[in-house]
């Protein structure tokens, strides 16, 4: 019996590398927090990965389509029915993690005898000034972390994650049109996937948002929106 601890914590580990091992091929989201409101984009090729959960709130979420499915309702579940019972004010991004999305993830990975959750992901939530604007990134074990760099990427591989924030960062400034931050979005996405060293190489921009074979899914949640949705499908003029 003395050793049941150190099998577990083997289990622990071969769960881990199994679910980066499904997950390798995935490809990453991102979002970014904007003077007019979070701009969320995902790449795909027709499985969403861009949702909303509630006012306020949104997701980008990368994996199995029916785990990304699956969180996204329990996190709606959730922020609707302590909408309802408590306040809509009271839903929060770090309310729906703490006591929701982070509680659901932890416990599938830890259930050893069960199908993990294969997913990564960024929850966003906007707030009346963008200093206020919440990014998190949640890992498939339940951890989160809250950036305060306005961006956030959530990629299979750590080190071009923390690459391609810091250059994403760099890049913007309030000047830029919704659509250069989308093309430097897309720039990174494109990087990201073609895979090599990140840091310290070039980032090729293009001025089409169009991607072969696939589906850039933008949207916005507004921070002055004139209607009671915040969150909102982005379209933008595609370079000829």
């Amino acid at each position: 019996m003395t050793d049941e601890p150190y099998r577990w914590l083997e289990a622990i580990a071969n769960r881990r590398e199994y679910i980066r091992d499904q997950l390798k091929d995935a490809t990453p989201v991102l979002a970014v927090s904007r003077p007019e409101g979070v701009i969320l984009m995902g790449v795909g090729t027709g499985q969403s990965k861009v949702f909303e959960v509630y006012d306020r709130l949104a997701l980008a979420a990368l994996g199995n389509p029916v785990d990304i499915e699956r969180v996204r309702q329990t996190a709606i579940e959730a922020a609707h029915l302590d909408g309802f019972t408590r306040d809509p004010e009271d839903v929060t991004a770090r309310r729906l993690l703490n006591f929701s999305i982070c509680p659901a993830l932890k416990g599938s990975f830890e259930q050893i005898f069960a199908a993990p959750l294969l997913v990564e992901m960024i929850v966003a939530e906007v707030a009346l000034g963008q200093a206020n604007d919440v990014l998190a990134r949640v890992s498939y074990d339940g951890s989160v972390r809250y950036l305060t760099g306005g961006v956030a990427v959530a990629h299979t591989s750590a080190t071009d994650e923390a690459s391609a924030t810091e250059w994403l960062t760099a890049g913007l400034s309030p000047a830029l049109s919704q659509q250069e931050v989308v093309e430097r979005m897309v720039a990174v996405w494109r990087k990201l996937v073609s895979g090599g060293p990140f840091a310290g190489t070039a980032i090729e921009m293009h001025p089409s948002l169009d991607i072969a074979g696939k589906t850039v899914e933008l949207a916005i949640l507004a921070r002055e929106s004139r209607t009671q949705a915040t969150y909102k499908p982005l379209i933008l003029e595609k370079a000829e």
